[in-house]
């Protein structure tokens, strides 16, 4: 039986037994003149970039999206720092609550104030840090981005605010209305908070931020006598807000209310408390604000 070739199995053999003689002109070397190729370069976030999607602690290429930030948007991006040895040597990106982790949290803590014009803890602000995939950290990634997130409350419930316009700066001439002030607080029926509205000073108020205490080395407050230290330390910076002394009498001059972080950035090295003096049963129309001693008298001695 006679078989029949295709006509490029024909050609095949043709060239073959002529020897895959070259065309004129070309010299065989399939590399000569070709410029040498640039070495792979992985994804890098940028500083400034505003995003529409929830915070997400690791930060996959593929959701990654900038927009405008003076349109809608959740987070931005106030810095991109990199991991240094040792946490850059391991095989993986720094676990929440390693020492590499606890040091970009704190780099960012302190870039985010420089970004938005004075110490974020003051307004209704929180910061995180977003790390690459394990995939990309693979391939070389050695990024972590620092992103700052307004908050409609800076209580536990506090949801995300969809905001516009960039926070750069936002807190330098201290009249943001995102900067921390006075409150109208109500407890629920176990004397427990149960709303904590942001009022004007000049309205009728019983709570009032005085400031930011750092717990330093204290365990995350799950106990009363652990607790105790926290509204102490409070109580004391209260005391330097409105200008009263601090002695035994302090305790019965105001209430407090103190806020730290959640476990998670706890974890992280967050160390920093905002700290609100609250009166049970009055009403303010104006700050207490270094009023001194006949602004707060002893009430429940």
């Amino acid at each position: 039986m006679r078989h029949r070739l295709g006509i490029s199995a024909v050609l095949a053999m043709v060239l073959f037994v002529a020897g895959c003689a070259k065309p004129g002109g070309v010299d065989g070397d399939l590399t000569n003149g070709w410029g040498v190729m640039a070495p792979a370069s992985g994804f890098e976030p940028n500083e400034g970039a505003c995003h529409n999607a929830n915070f997400n602690p690791v930060g996959p290429r593929g959701t990654y999206e900038e927009v405008d930030c003076a349109g809608k948007h959740r987070t931005e991006t106030v810095f991109v720092g990199t991991y240094e040895s040792p946490a850059a040597d391991a095989d993986v990106p720094p676990a929440d609550g390693s020492a590499g982790a606890r040091t970009a949290y704190s780099v960012c803590d302190q870039k985010t104030t420089t970004f938005v014009g004075g110490p974020w803890r003051n307004a209704r602000l929180w910061i995180g840090v977003t790390r690459p995939t394990e995939a990309a950290w693979s391939g070389g990634a050695r990024w972590f981005r620092c992103e700052v997130l307004e908050l409609n409350s800076v209580e536990d419930d506090g949801g995300l605010v969809q905001r516009e316009g960039t926070l750069r700066d936002a807190l330098a001439d201290g009249s943001s209305d995102v900067i921390l002030s006075c409150y109208a607080i109500q407890l629920d029926g176990n004397g427990a908070i149960a709303t904590m509205p942001a009022v004007s000073c000049a309205a009728k108020h019983n709570g009032e931020f005085a400031g930011v205490w750092y717990a330093k080395d204290l365990d995350y407050p799950k106990d009363d006598a652990t607790w105790a230290k926290f509204h102490d330390g409070c109580r004391n910076l209260i005391a330097d807000y409105v200008g009263v002394p601090k002695d035994a009498d302090l305790q019965y001059r105001t209430g407090v209310v103190s806020l730290p972080g959640g476990a998670d950035v706890w974890a992280q090295g967050d160390r920093g408390v905002r700290c609100y003096l609250w009166l049970d049963g009055v009403q303010l129309t104006a700050t207490l604000r270094g009023k001194g001693v006949t602004s707060l008298p002893v009430q429940y001695k």
